[in-house]
């Protein structure tokens, strides 16, 4: 009689979280936040599973984050995000209104340097770090897009970068500042002779999206598509299983090396503004709103999917406060 082999046990919760999301191509980051939300969640109510569960444990959860966590609302809204993902793709049981106390988001202005202050702030930056932070204030790129810029996404002809897959998923293009054309170009080849080495060890591949990976099989081999500010180090899929045979890759730098530099360059500009690489964002829309810019060309620089979250830059203004005589000085 021949035996019937039992059948494989199903994955474990997490593991169904972190499948579902890889198959609707969600990014690692968010792979790595809704999978600890999600954990959170059942630690909370005593490792109850969430199937036994619904939305007024949720409203308890999230309200605990507010109340007792005091997380700032882009958290809380995360967590409720995954949450959501969570009952919606895995348990597929969608909860109904849910109700719970949200937390205030702060009504904070952007920090923004002068001009003679960001220049003080890159002059104190040299090589691949100067280059990017010079797309960061020049383009108005964030700091994560920037790092992921591929050679093909710099179009000198158009004088333009064209940013893929930003937040909310959406392409746009910015300006190429002309000041960098040079530097960019030395860059590129750079990038180039190491894809030659790394080739001719037979490595020289990089990280696609998933569909794009499936659909060009050795497009990861392809120059083009090589991470325009590249790591140092090869490295190995931090999705693959334990165990598994991965591909080593050259990925691109990493984000918190050019976070230091940046910082270092500020306080050794003497400067105590809290500024940051996200400031030269800021700082990029606010000078091109000073300098007459119109406030629908620069949302659309800057990728906001709403005019609302641009104006917080006209707060900014030189003509607003700084731009108000105060009566103190007509005595």
């Amino acid at each position: 009689m021949d035996l019937v082999p039992p059948s494989p046990r199903p994955p474990k919760l997490l593991q169904q979280v972190r499948a579902r999301l890889r198959v609707l191509h969600y990014s690692i980051r968010t792979e790595e936040a809704y999978v600890a939300w999600v954990r959170r969640y059942i630690l909370f109510h005593g490792k109850r599973h969430p199937a036994e569960m619904g939305s007024a444990e949720v409203g308890a959860f999230l309200t605990s984050l507010a109340v007792e966590g005091g997380v700032a609302a882009s958290t809380q809204n995360q967590a409720m995000a995954a949450l959501l993902f969570l009952y919606q793709h895995i348990i597929e049981k969608p909860l109904d209104s849910i109700d719970a106390l949200r937390a205030k988001r702060p009504k904070r202005l952007p920090v923004v340097l002068s001009i003679e202050e960001v220049r003080a702030v890159l002059g104190r930056l040299e090589g691949v770090h100067r280059l990017m932070a010079d797309l960061m204030y020049g383009s108005g790129l964030r700091l994560l897009e920037c790092c992921r810029l591929r050679v093909k996404d710099v179009d000198f002809e158009r004088r333009q970068i064209v940013v893929r897959e930003g937040k909310g998923d959406k392409d746009r293009a910015v300006p190429l500042p002309t000041s960098a054309l040079d530097r960019l170009r030395r860059q590129i080849e750079a990038v180039r002779d190491q894809h030659r080495v790394d080739l001719d060890q037979g490595l020289g591949r990089v990280w696609l999206p998933s569909a794009l990976a499936e659909k060009f099989p050795r497009a990861d081999r392809e120059f083009g598509w090589q991470f325009l500010f590249p790591s140092s180090r090869l490295s190995f899929d931090p999705r693959a299983e334990p165990g598994s045979t991965t591909v080593r890759r050259r990925h691109h730098i990493d984000e918190n090396h050019i976070q230091k530099k940046v910082r270092a360059a500020v306080v050794g500009s003497g400067l105590t503004k809290r500024a940051s690489c996200h400031t030269l964002r800021h700082s990029f829309a606010t000078h091109l709103l000073e300098a007459g810019a119109d406030i629908r060309t620069v949302q659309e620089l800057l990728g906001h999917s709403d005019v609302s979250t641009t104006m917080l830059y006209t707060h900014v203004l030189q003509r607003g406060a700084a731009g108000v005589v105060s009566p103190l000085d007509r005595l």
